[in-house]
């Protein structure tokens, strides 16, 4: 696809310069801030679980006490292990019960102290880090055993009944038939709670509460599967919403393969702070690159709400960001399953053209990364054989412009939550057009002036622009201004605002530490 669309290398450059210009200020940001989910985040790495009679998890219990008595501008790790230290409790366990009690007051430590407490806080945070390591090695080992699937793109589907013992045998039966990853979509509103859920659920709606237990389960279910189908099936779920690092650290701990992770769907579409949401992705994608766990990205949200040929232009500038900031953060292009979509309106004229001018366009900026191709939603209207054809076309091109990810569509969309039989055709029509026009990417080339190439440099060129105004601007007040999706969203409100602190110059972040360092 490299030259297929003979884009000026030049232009090429400078929408990545202005991409790195438009996003450096947004990392100076998140570096300089923490959030509570950040904090809550070490200990988790640091091996805290479990929940109290109500539900809330003991993560979050000892963090609001440890804010309470000295801040969050400090970050957690001093105060809790100088606590631990002092005897205030044998463990965290102990401590975070102590604290919900209000049997404990916390300080910040000084001098020989707080060199006791950043020893023990880094060993313990070390520990997880290991552990994360060691499920990285785990999956390096099964893929090698099981493989790999033999086509690309991969196959990915979606379950989503609510109950994850009904989510199980749903994802067994599609990696059955042909599916090689299965996402299990969220409880509709779990991001916008601030706390993870803890142990297995069954109560879900419109998806299952992405909680630590449920993705032990499912990952223990697919490794099942992999055995039985000889070849690796990948697991997905959701790091994103108002807790976005420590679901990151959760999936991390519990081997899941791939994770849904844009810089900006929080902020556009859950009203989530727009500086909550930078701080908390930068430390989210940090343990994804440690973990060697593939994201996701979201662009194709943007034209659910925004003309998919008026914002095409929209989709690669964040896919030019979601790039800065995930290298940034130390993914590599292997783990860039930066998002796209076929969500031209079907009656206007050219539409599959341009469908495939857009794609090929994001094929050729990022060469080397699983792009993630998303089926048509929004023009979907019920007619489920129109909807069947429609998502044959959007196969067709997944298959014409090498796609990496094709998550299957399904032509009850807009009608019901799809049923296993409506997944079992869906995956009969991504097996037809991908058994006949697999490898169609190697033939298709399209004219060098035609339609689709000059569309492909008009987008890209309206990007540059873009960029340009971004970078001039800024991006925060890009954001503001509803430049993304229609959506303005001012970097002084959104929920979790509440959440953010400047950092202190006596912070101290062990999990922040090793992952910079690189070492565990």
């Amino acid at each position: 696809m490299s030259k297929k669309l003979d884009l000026d290398p030049v232009t090429v450059r400078r929408a990545r310069s202005l991409a790195r210009k438009a996003g450096k200020p947004i990392v100076n940001l998140a570096r300089q801030h923490t959030t509570v989910s950040v904090e809550r985040a070490v200990l988790r790495l640091a091996g805290l679980t479990g929940a109290d009679t109500e539900g809330i998890p003991w993560v979050n219990r000892l963090a609001d006490t440890v804010r309470a008595d000295v801040g969050l501008e400090h970050g957690l790790a001093l105060p809790v292990w100088d606590a631990l230290l002092r005897g205030e409790a044998e463990d965290l366990a102990v401590l975070a019960q102590k604290a919900a009690s209000g049997s404990v007051t916390f300080r910040m430590p000084e001098g020989r102290d707080a060199v006791r407490a950043r020893s023990a806080a880094r060993k313990s945070a070390t520990a997880g880090m290991k552990r994360i390591d060691g499920r990285r090695r785990e999956r390096d080992r099964l893929v090698k055993r099981h493989g790999d699937p033999e086509q690309r793109p991969w196959i990915y589907l979606i379950v989503a009944t609510g109950d994850i013992y009904e989510d199980i045998p749903q994802a067994q039966a599609a990696a059955r038939e042909g599916a090689d990853i299965i996402a299990v979509i969220r409880s509709t509103g779990q991001s916008l709670l601030d706390y993870v859920p803890e142990g297995a659920t069954r109560e879900g709606f419109a998806g299952t509460y992405a909680t630590q237990e449920n993705f032990r389960l499912m990952r223990a279910a697919l490794d099942e599967s992999s055995r039985e189908l000889g070849r690796y099936v990948r697991l997905t779920n959701y790091a994103s919403g108002l807790c976005m690092p420590e679901i990151a650290t959760l999936a991390g701990l519990e081997r899941l393969d791939m994770m849904l992770n844009d810089s900006m769907y929080g902020i556009l579409f859950r009203d989530i702070n727009p500086i909550r949401t930078f701080v908390d992705q930068r430390f989210s994608r940090q343990i994804h690159a440690r973990a060697g766990i593939i994201i996701n990205t979201g662009e194709d949200n943007y034209l659910t709400t925004a003309d998919a040929v008026e914002a095409a232009h929209t989709v690669t500038v964040s896919q030019l960001l979601n790039e800065y900031f995930a290298k940034e953060a130390g993914l590599e292009d292997w783990q860039l399953g930066l998002g796209h979509a076929f969500e031209i309106n079907p009656d206007i004229p050219d539409s599959f053209r341009l469908e495939l001018a857009h794609a090929m366009l994001a094929r050729q900026l990022f060469p080397n990364a699983p792009l993630k191709w998303m089926p048509p939603t929004r023009h979907m209207t019920g007619d489920v054989f129109r909807g069947y054809l429609l998502d044959g076309f959007f196969n067709l091109v997944g298959a014409m412009t090498g796609q990496g990810i094709l998550l299957v569509g399904m032509m009850t969309e807009a009608v019901v939550t799809p049923w296993i039989s409506d997944r079992d055709l869906a995956l009969q029509n991504v097996r037809y057009v991908l058994g006949a026009a697999g490898n169609l990417h190697e033939d298709f080339r399209p004219e060098p002036n035609g339609f689709i190439a000059s569309r492909a440099r008009q987008v890209l060129g309206e990007s540059v622009e873009l960029l340009d105004r971004i970078v001039d601007d800024g991006l925060l007040n890009a954001i503001g201004d509803g430049t993304f999706g229609l959506m303005k969203r001012p970097q002084d409100a959104g929920r979790g605002l509440d959440g953010v602190a400047r950092k202190s110059p006596a912070y101290y972040n062990p999990a922040i530490e090793l992952l910079e360092e690189g070492v565990g």
